[in-house]
């Protein structure tokens, strides 16, 4: 049972005490864990003076419980939901989803991590030690205004919504971390707004990416740079040695805009976190090549495809409308995504409930990065991607998830639509207007 309070407070970021929201606190909120196969039971008490709703992202369940804009919990209400824990051992997190405010409330700080944890899909050689070798990272850039509190208001020409030039990791800006061993488990999560992060070491030191959305690869990747999307997560392990200073930095990265990539951020350097390592570290095995085991969804078992145009804060021509429902998977059915993003700017899709595999990237095999399973992921301009994914276990004609951009000024502008899986044989039913749930490019 997990009791949650999402309340006002300050914070210092180095400008004096700053008007924040948070979970449980004064900013950000407890980290959640569970272990596949619990039933876990969530209250959250709204204290603020507006309506929110806590979405948990990446998590599967039922829609009921999803947090969506559909839940909403109004100032003084407590909302409880409750759900079994039954997917892979990954690193989620909980934010707030109402419609329209979902940018600012996450912006203030309203958001943590969820863990799940599963013995037949984890690796016991990793760092797992909480808070020892094994670390959360909650990501946010800041700006400023003359008195000290925070500036919501959309930078830039782009269009990409708030851009800050201070990072702030679990709350802390220019934070250093004690690494007491040989090799440490960053658990990153982009909980930005819009900006994207290009994640290395200052010294070029490479690093093993083990695991991002919904759970480990199949196999270690070693890399030196890894960017991650408003709301992507990572887990990667560096190896350290003693007595020396490794920072985490963010470098530069493509876009896909060319020369206007700096207008939305892509030219920007930041340094993110400092590890400074004691001068005697605990050993911790290598990182093993081969991971978890991870079936593929073949092609041929996709009984739907779809196709999804992102462009002018709307998704297929169409802003986000509460009533009405854009797609209707079958349960348990297979379904391929077509997303390709038409609008010159940079987006990002988040499907509630499922966690999906790519199947191509601009009409190529994915780059190991993609191989794993994802819940959300960075759609450049003009590059098609494919996923697939299957709608298992929970069927509610009436009650919908969402698909949206993840980059929160875009969903809150209407970058937006809705499913409900349906039974077999079934059709979504509920109120208000329902526009045909295949018109979002069936065939």
């Amino acid at each position: 049972m997990f009791n949650l309070t999402a309340q006002a407070g300050t914070q210092d970021f180095g400008h004096g005490a700053t008007s924040t929201w948070g979970f449980n606190g004064a900013v950000l909120g407890p980290t959640l864990r569970a272990t596949r196969g619990e039933q876990v039971a969530v209250s959250v008490t709204n204290a603020l003076d507006q309506s929110t709703t806590v979405h948990w992202h990446g998590m599967h369940l039922p829609a009921s419980a999803d947090g969506g804009p559909h839940q909403p919990i109004m100032p003084g209400q407590t909302w409880s939901s409750t759900w079994k824990i039954d997917q892979p051992a990954s690193t989620l997190w909980y934010h707030p989803h109402p419609h329209g405010e979902t940018a600012r409330q996450v912006y203030r700080g309203l958001a943590g991590m969820f863990i799940l944890d599963d013995p037949a899909t984890s690796v016991a050689t990793l760092p797992h030690d909480y808070g020892v070798d094994d670390i959360p990272l909650i990501v946010q850039d800041k700006k400023f205004d003359d008195a000290g509190q925070l500036d919501a208001s959309p930078s830039g020409v782009t269009g990409m919504g708030i851009l800050g030039d201070t990072i702030a990791v679990n709350g802390t800006v220019g934070p250093h971390l004690d690494v007491t061993t040989e090799r440490v488990r960053l658990r990153l999560l982009n909980a930005s707004n819009a900006r994207s992060y290009n994640f290395g070491f200052a010294d070029g030191r490479g690093f093993a990416l083990v695991g991002t959305d919904g759970g480990l690869l199949d196999t270690a990747y070693e890399t030196d740079r890894l960017q991650l999307s408003p709301g992507e997560r990572a887990e990667i392990v560096v190896t350290v040695r003693p007595g020396e200073n490794a920072v985490l930095r963010s470098f530069p990265q493509d876009l896909g805009m060319g020369r206007f990539d700096r207008f939305a951020g892509g030219d920007d350097t930041f340094d993110v976190l400092q590890l400074r390592d004691a001068s005697a570290l605990a050993p911790r095995p290598a990182v093993p090549s081969h991971l978890v085991g991870l079936p593929r969804l073949p092609r041929t078992e996709a009984v739907q495809q779809r196709r999804f145009e992102l462009t002018d804060d709307a998704i297929n021509g169409q802003k986000m409308d509460m009533n009405r429902v854009d797609a209707a998977p079958v349960q348990d059915s297979v379904e391929i995504w077509k997303l390709v993003n038409t609008d010159g700017v940079p987006h990002n899709f988040h499907v509630h409930d499922v966690q999906f595999q790519v199947l191509s990237q601009d009409g190529a095999a994915p780059p190991p990065p993609l191989t794993g399973w994802k819940d959300t992921i960075f759609l450049p301009p003009n590059v098609p991607i494919e996923l697939i994914m299957r709608f298992s276990d929970y069927a509610d004609a009436q009650t919908p998830y969402m698909f949206h951009c993840h980059m929160l000024y875009h969903e809150d502008s209407g970058m937006m639509g809705q499913f409900v899986v349906v039974p077999p044989g079934g059709s979504p039913s509920g109120t208000g207007h329902l526009a045909d749930p295949t018109h979002a490019g069936h065939h």
